[in-house]
C-alpha cells in the first residue's frame, strides 16, 4: 500500500464524486519495461489516490513504444517507418486527467519524456468541437524523481508545454522527490533501518496528495462546465476574420 495514514484518511474524508474522470499516467524512465523504475513508484501514489476515489487509471511505460521523432500525429505518414503513437494518442485524448511522469538526467526530463512533449505538440492544430485547440477541457500534471537537483527547472519546463497545447495546470499540478542531492537512495529504496526512502518524508507526500486532489479537483469543475467556453479561444475565428476591431494577421 502506497499511501499513508494522513494521506488515506483525507481519501477517506473527500466528498466530491470523482468516479466519473479518466486519468493516465506516462511513466518515461529509461529503463526496460521489464525493470523497476521509482518513477513508477512515486507514480503509484498519485494512481492510488485516484483509486481511492473511483478514477480510472491507465499507465503507460513510454520506454516500452517506439515514438518516431517529429511533430505530426502519425509519423509513418511522413517517411517514418514505424510510429506507435498512433496507439497512444487516444488515451490522452480520452483522458480527463494527463499526468507525465520523468526522471532527471543532468538537470533536465529524460529523453523520452521530450519525446512525449513533441508528441502533444504533434495535435496542435487540431481542435474540438467548439474549435479551440484540441487538449482544452484537460488537466495536466508531472512527477519527477531523481538523485540531483531539477525538480522545479523540469516541471516547470513540463507545465508551460502541457499549457502552451491547451491543458490547464492547476496549482502545485507536480511532486517529486530527489532525497540529498548526489549519489543516495531513489524513491522507494529500502533503507538500512527497513522503511523506504520517500515513503515517510512528509513534504514529498504532502505535495504529492496536493498534486493529486488539485487535478481532480480542476478536471472535475472542467467537465461540470463543459471545458472552457468558445469565446474569445476560437481558432478558426482568426482565419475567418471573425475577431472585432483585430485585422488579419500579415505574413512576412
Amino acid at each position: 500500500m502506497a499511501l499513508g495514514e494522513k494521506q488515506q484518511q483525507i481519501c477517506d474524508t473527500c466528498e466530491t464524486d470523482f468516479s466519473d474522470l479518466r486519468a493516465v499516467i506516462f511513466n518515461a524512465t529509461l529503463k526496460p519495461p521489464e525493470q523497476a523504475s521509482h518513477t513508477d513508484t512515486l507514480s503509484d501514489v498519485v494512481a492510488e489516490i485516484f483509486a481511492t476515489q473511483s478514477v480510472s487509471v491507465k499507465r503507460h511505460r513510454l520506454s516500452q513504444y517506439r515514438l518516431a521523432p517529429g511533430v505530426y500525429p502519425d509519423m509513418t505518414e511522413h517517411g517514418w517507418e514505424h510510429d506507435d503513437w498512433p496507439r497512444l494518442s487516444p488515451d490522452v485524448f480520452e483522458a480527463d486527467i494527463v499526468i507525465l511522469g520523468t526522471p532527471i538526467w543532468l538537470g533536465e526530463k529524460s529523453s523520452l519524456a521530450q519525446a512525449f512533449i513533441e508528441k502533444l505538440y504533434a495535435h496542435s492544430g487540431q481542435t474540438n468541437d467548439d474549435g479551440q485547440y484540441a487538449f482544452y477541457g484537460k488537466v495536466g500534471g508531472c512527477v519527477v524523481t531523481g538523485n540531483e537537483d531539477g525538480i522545479k527547472h523540469v516541471a516547470a519546463g513540463v507545465l508551460y508545454s502541457m499549457s502552451h497545447v491547451g491543458l490547464t495546470i492547476p496549482p502545485q499540478a507536480d511532486c517529486g522527490w530527489i532525497g540529498e542531492a548526489g549519489p543516495g537512495p531513489s524513491y522507494g529504496d529500502e533503507l538500512d533501518d527497513g522503511s523506504r526512502a520517500g515513503f515517510d518524508n512528509e513534504f514529498t507526500q504532502k505535495n504529492t496528495t496536493f498534486m493529486a486532489f488539485n487535478l481532480l479537483h480542476a478536471a472535475r469543475m472542467l467537465k461540470d462546465n463543459g471545458g472552457y467556453p468558445a469565446c474569445g479561444n476560437v481558432a478558426d475565428d482568426w482565419g475567418e476574420g471573425q475577431k472585432p476591431g483585430w485585422p488579419n494577421p500579415e505574413y512576412r
